[in-house]
């Protein structure tokens, strides 16, 4: 059965497919938690209150999607105008459906505190300074996505792929370009800042020497993208996959098609702000890269009390966290109504800001 909540993009014929071939069915979401350098460059991303907060972006995602509460950080990831985390859409949509999860470090600059596998991979330099990483650490980093997506695909009829690195944009915009891709990508502000990204992006790439795609995620990419192409391309093989993001997992995907997954068991879920994200072009983007199934949703936060909730229907935040992908997964598994989870969401805003 169709979700009317849940609107196909893309290879709409297997983004329907998928709608009735999961409806009521077993998820698993993973998030892939991650760190560059590069988010470090004044002016990237709004993901952390400052350089120093940056680090405890994808931990305290972590911990606030696991617990409730975050271990690395006192209180919850919040703006200090009220912009909560899209962690929190994760977490209330996992828990609505009872949808187990786990955490991946992939070269998290500090570790979460709770269980978790360990991909041993360093974070990611500033790319617009050197290259992110070896190209021994990239083909570690897709081995371990390899062996973890095997596993992990093995009791789940479909794996949700969610990763919290911060600045990660800007290192998925380079590498698409490298790859020779015409694209932007989106931010976490509302007003995203082009001119920076493309000044980094243009810096960074008079580095470029090879089309060979290793050396470019490892010149130019971050430690979450091996990882997570490497979990794409083993899970692909045995269950349904979901790629929950926005443009980060466009490299992602693009790296995957270098090292081989099957597009027919594989998606893209994400919130309707990436889709409606004018600078991005996130579809005529993916349609350089493959015919994939694209399904998103609308979380109707313009609905919501908080202007914090509000402000992501206006452009700021849209995705992160793995979101969208959870927001359809729990809708898929429960058959329930975007509005009830709409509901949840307030209520545990209002919950971590008291």
């Amino acid at each position: 059965m169709d979700n009317v909540s849940i609107i196909c993009h893309g290879d709409v014929v297997n983004a329907k497919k998928f709608l009735h071939d999961l409806s009521k069915k077993r998820f698993t979401f993973g998030l892939v938690a991650s760190y560059s350098e590069t988010c470090e460059i004044p002016g990237i991303t709004i993901a952390g209150a400052d350089k120093e907060f940056l680090k405890f972006t994808a931990p305290a995602d972590s911990e606030y999607i696991e617990y409730g509460k975050c271990v690395c950080i006192p209180g919850i990831p919040i703006s200090p105008d009220g912009k909560p985390t899209p962690a929190l859409l994760t977490r209330v949509s996992l828990n609505a459906a009872k949808i187990p999860h786990f955490v991946v470090n992939a070269g998290s600059k500090v570790a979460p505190s709770l269980c978790y596998f360990d991909a041993d991979i360093l974070p990611g330099k500033n790319i617009s300074e050197s290259p992110a990483m070896s190209i021994e650490q990239v083909k570690s980093g897709i081995e371990y996505g390899k062996n973890l997506g095997k596993i992990m695909s093995q009791n789940t009829d479909c794996l949700v792929i969610g990763e919290c690195i911060p600045g990660g944009t800007t290192t998925a915009l380079t590498v698409l370009r490298a790859f020779g891709l015409e694209c932007n990508v989106s931010s976490s502000m509302q007003n995203n800042p082009l001119d920076l990204k493309n000044k980094i992006v243009s810096d960074a790439l008079k580095r470029k020497k090879s089309d060979d795609a290793l050396e470019i995620i490892a010149n130019f990419g971050d430690p979450m993208m091996p990882v997570c192409a490497g979990m794409l391309s083993s899970a692909s093989k045995n269950c349904h996959v979901i790629l929950a993001g926005g443009t980060q997992m466009l490299a992602v995907l693009q790296l995957a098609k270098q090292i081989g997954y099957n597009a027919e068991n594989s998606a893209i879920g994400c919130t309707s702000y990436i889709i409606d994200d004018s600078q991005a072009k996130f579809l005529e983007t993916l349609e350089q890269i493959d015919n994939l199934a694209v399904l998103s949703c609308d979380p109707c936060l313009h609905n919501s009390q908080h202007f914090g909730f509000r402000s992501y229907a206006d452009g700021f935040v849209k995705e992160g966290a793995g979101a969208g992908g959870a927001i359809i997964a729990s809708l898929l598994k429960t058959e329930n109504s975007v509005e009830n989870l709409f509901t949840l969401f307030e209520q545990e805003y209002k919950r971590i800001s008291t």
